[in-house]
Parts: C-alpha cells; sequence; structure tokens
C-alpha cells in the first residue's frame, strides 16, 4: 500500500495562475458531487488505497481552509503558513474524516466558500508575496496558490470516484495538469503527446543534445491520471518497451 502522506497535497510548481472562474467551476462540480454523498458512501473506499471518501472530504476540506487562511494573511498582510505542521495536518485529517457525515459536509461547504470569498477579496499587488506551507519549511509564491487549489479539487473529486472521473475533466484544467507536471523531477526524460490536444510536453532533463527519451500518448485524461501516480497507464501507449516510471502525487 501507498503512505497515506503521497495522498496529501501535491508539489507547489510555478506556472501561470489559473483564472478565478476555471476555479469557480471546479468547486461547484465538487460541491455538487459531495452534497449528494449519502453517508454510507462517505464510510466507502475511494480511489486511494487507505482512504475513505470521508478521507478525501476532510483533506479537501483542511486544504481549503489552510490556503483561504494564506490568501487572508496576505491580504491583511500578515502571513501565515497553510498549516502548523506535516503530523498536525495528517492527524487533522484523521480527525474529521471520523466525524459525522453531516458535520464533515457542513465543514466542507464552508471551506469551499472561505476560499472563494479569500480569493475575490486579493488585490493584484497581493500575488507579489510567499508563503510557507508549514512553519520554518520552505516558502512557494502567491501566486501558485489558486493553482494548487484547482488540482487538488479537480484530482481528488475524481478520486471520490462517484460519476466523476479524469474523462470529466475540462479541457483548459487537463492541459494546466499536464503542463503543471513537467515540473516534477524524472528519474527519466519521456514526451507526452495527447491525441486530443495540439500540444507536446517534455518531462525530466535530457542531456544537452541528448535523446528526449519515449513518446508516450493517449488521451489527455488518461496521461494526467498516469502522471499523477493513478492507475496502470490504461489506454495509453509508449513507442518503448513499457511506461516511463512516475512517482505518486
Amino acid at each position: 500500500m501507498r503512505c497515506l502522506a503521497k495522498w496529501h497535497d501535491g508539489r507547489v510548481i510555478d506556472v501561470p495562475r489559473p483564472d478565478p472562474d476555471t476555479i469557480a467551476r471546479a468547486d461547484r462540480a465538487l460541491v455538487r458531487t459531495v452534497d449528494a454523498l449519502s453517508e454510507s458512501q462517505y464510510a466507502e473506499p475511494s480511489q486511494l488505497p487507505g482512504w475513505t471518501r470521508a478521507h478525501v472530504v476532510a483533506h479537501l476540506t483542511l486544504n481549503g481552509e489552510g490556503l483561504a487562511g494564506v490568501l487572508h494573511g496576505a491580504h491583511v498582510g500578515r502571513p501565515q503558513p497553510m498549516y502548523a505542521s506535516p503530523e498536525a495536518r495528517d492527524a487533522d485529517i484523521e480527525e474529521l474524516a471520523a466525524a459525522a457525515p453531516d458535520d464533515l459536509r457542513e465543514r466542507f461547504l464552508a471551506a469551499t466558500g472561505r476560499f472563494g470569498e479569500a480569493l475575490e477579496a486579493m488585490h493584484e499587488a497581493d500575488w507579489e508575496g510567499r508563503f510557507e506551507r508549514t512553519p520554518g519549511g520552505p516558502d512557494f509564491a502567491l501566486r501558485n496558490v489558486v493553482l494548487m487549489r484547482l488540482r487538488e479539487v479537480e484530482i481528488h473529486h475524481a478520486d471520490l470516484d462517484v460519476d466523476y472521473t479524469a474523462d470529466d475533466w475540462p479541457a483548459d484544467f487537463r492541459a494546466i495538469l499536464l503542463e503543471s507536471m513537467t515540473k516534477r523531477p524524472y528519474p527519466a526524460p519521456f514526451e507526452v503527446r495527447p491525441t486530443d490536444l495540439d500540444h507536446t510536453w517534455h518531462y525530466g532533463r535530457a542531456p544537452e543534445g541528448g535523446d528526449r527519451g519515449p513518446v508516450v500518448t493517449g488521451t489527455s485524461a488518461a496521461l494526467g491520471w498516469w502522471l499523477t501516480g493513478r492507475g496502470t497507464g490504461e489506454g495509453l501507449t509508449s513507442d518503448s518497451n513499457g511506461l516511463p516510471e512516475v512517482e505518486t502525487w
């Protein structure tokens, strides 16, 4: 079984800030799904080994609260970290996942609204700062917060395994995801060529003038799902003997 820490917030990466309408659309779709979950569905397994749907909703809730706090702190000139500590984050997810479904749902809805309000309050100058995920840890550009939340919402929406899959990701998000994943480290270089998007993405660092590695093809949804370490590469083909190695996001 994979380590549960792998299912927490992904690495913050550096790409252009998505439009606020993009995250608002993703939030609305996720809210509809969570609001429709029955009490029994919360306790059922999600797509993530070791996590129920309640764990996924709890994580999304705490992620929204943490990022809303980061944005509010930047807006009022009092920077604050996203989480108190890695240990506190993990413990909070477990505690909230054990809450009654109605209580978890209400807190999730409140966290979604809180993030939206914090985002709307931001002035352009507020985005120039940086934030820490945990006190004393590495700091990151505030302009990555929207991307970070968007990626959490869309990917974990599919992880809930309730009538929403990677195939339902909007085309603009699929392109954003494929671009953002180029910023991660890879053991060896490779290329990705979606059959439904007119672009080629390069992953890993190729030697100067050297081979860019194998070319992987498939739909952008299947490629994005695989690049986050999910599934086994269903629907993908490679011009080498197998798919390149990728880490779990």
